[in-house]
C-alpha cells in the first residue's frame, strides 16, 4: 500500500498511527518516512488541503500529537501552530470531511 493510500484510510477511519509502526508497515526507514511526509505536506500546502501527515502521532505521546517536526514543517509552510493540539485536531477533522 502506498503512503498516500494508508494516510487516507487512517483519516477516513478517524485513526492515528505511530511513525515507527507506519514505517515498518510500509518497509521504510524512519528517515525515509519523515522525508516523504514532509513532501506530502508541501503538496498539501500548495493545494490548500489539510495536512495528511496530521494522522501521525508520537509513539509515547500522551495526547496523541504528531512529532514536533510536523508542527515545525507546518509553520514553515505558513500554518499557525500556536495551539498544537487544536491545530492537529483541526487538520484531522478537515481530513475526514
Amino acid at each position: 500500500m502506498r503512503l498516500e493510500d494508508r494516510l487516507a484510510a487512517l483519516a477516513t477511519a478517524g485513526e492515528t498511527i505511530a511513525y515507527g509502526t507506519l514505517a515498518r508497515d510500509l518497509g521504510l526507514r524512519l528517515g525515509e518516512l519523515t522525508a516523504a511526509l514532509e513532501t506530502l505536506m508541501e503538496e498539501d500546502a500548495a493545494l490548500g488541503r489539510p495536512f495528511r501527515a496530521a494522522v501521525m502521532r508520537q509513539r509515547l505521546s500522551p495526547d496523541g500529537l504528531p512529532a514536533p517536526g510536523f508542527f515545525q514543517k507546518a509553520a514553515d509552510l505558513g500554518a499557525d501552530v500556536a495551539d498544537p493540539a487544536g491545530f492537529a485536531a483541526d487538520q484531522r477533522r478537515r481530513l475526514v470531511g
